[in-house]
């Protein structure tokens, strides 16, 4: 089965055929990744967390024992009902000798949901999953102005509250790289603006303004362009406000992986700023500068080490948060590093 279609993907997960057995969530928006992925499994599960019909898979364990996955696929529930598999953290990690048994099963009694970052299109799990008419591939991609008008109506409405047409507006401004972020952005100003019945300009400076006077795009561009005082900064000023290091980390992800797919076009000899010029969806103006030095200073082998170090930071904030923003910090302060060592030696 191919790819589902942008149109397709929300009817999908809110009501999933039950003769699908492997569906695969990919894409650079890890927040909503995880966010389908969990519907997914809520929507075939029935809300039953049962341990005997539910299992969650780190797919690093997957790689050391690629029977697991079809052993745990084949356990029949104590208690009846569907088995579902959740398998998280697949992005960069060859699992295929895992999942390929599973996707050829003729009769699966269970549902296997996997998690993976941005898959290159023609390789690996996306291939597997897009080639194979008992499995289904979900993308999943940066929210666009629609998605955010709807993401926006969800909120307000589940909070009782309406929204003026100028704070809407500027919240088209900062959300959007993640839609888990996007979500909690949202909720944090429902609960600001909580009995005043109508969320205005004010409210969203008030709430969303400050924490977002060192952006994350800042934070990022930090990292990737080696300015260790600028990330110092923005790292202690997103962990004094509490932010969550598994988003951060997943956003960043999200960028070196966009890096990786347009340096293949500088390695064909187009140069980084004709790249960033001409790239879809186009940068904001005023990052095109950082953006076309980022990509003249990362070759692809950088970052695809670089996308490993952040995969491992991800992985480790979502399984223990007291230790996220520790590990997100050095993972981030070692690309700086690299960056800064890599631009010395293109002078």
């Amino acid at each position: 089965m191919v790819a589902l279609k942008a149109g397709d993907i929300d009817r999908f997960v809110a009501k999933p055929p039950a003769n699908v057995h492997a569906i695969l969530v990919y894409g650079p928006d890890t927040g909503l990744v995880s966010e389908r992925a969990q519907a997914l499994v809520a929507a075939y599960s029935a809300g039953n967390d049962d341990p005997f019909s539910q299992a969650k898979l780190d797919a690093g364990d997957l790689v050391s024992d690629p029977n697991r996955l079809i052993d745990e696929a084949l356990t029949i529930p104590l208690f009846g009902g569907r088995r579902t598999i959740w398998v998280k953290d697949a992005g960069g990690r060859n699992l295929l000798p895992a999942v390929t048994p599973v996707v050829n099963l003729l009769d699966c009694p269970a549902v296997v949901v996997i998690e993976a970052g941005d898959l290159k299109k023609g390789t690996g799990l996306r291939k597997l999953f897009e080639n194979d008419k008992r499995a289904v591939a979900v993308p999943c991609y940066a929210d666009t102005a629609r998605d955010l008008e709807t993401l926006i109506d969800e909120e307000t409405r589940a909070a009782g509250l309406t929204i003026t047409r100028e704070a809407r507006a500027s919240l088209h401004g900062l959300l959007g790289a993640d839609r888990m972020a996007s979500r909690g952005e949202l909720r944090k100003l429902c609960l600001y603006a909580h009995g005043k019945g109508r969320i205005d300009t004010d409210d969203i400076e008030a709430i969303i303004g400050d924490a977002s006077a060192f952006e994350l795009s800042e934070l990022i561009d930090a990292a990737a362009g080696g300015d260790l005082p600028a990330l110092d900064h923005g790292l202690e000023r997103l962990d004094a406000a509490g932010s969550n290091a598994s988003v951060i980390a997943g956003q960043t992800l999200a960028h070196f992986q966009w890096l990786h797919r347009l340096r293949a076009d500088v390695d064909s000899g187009t140069p980084a700023a004709q790249v960033i010029e001409t790239v879809k969806p186009p940068v904001f103006f005023k990052r095109k500068p950082a953006l076309t030095r980022q990509l003249s200073i990362w070759n692809s082998q950088d970052l695809e080490k670089a996308m490993d170090r952040l995969y491992d930071a991800m992985r480790i904030a979502r399984l223990n948060d007291r230790i996220g923003m520790p590990v997100l910090s050095e993972a981030l302060l070692t690309l700086a590093r690299v960056a800064t060592a890599r631009s010395r030696s293109r002078r």
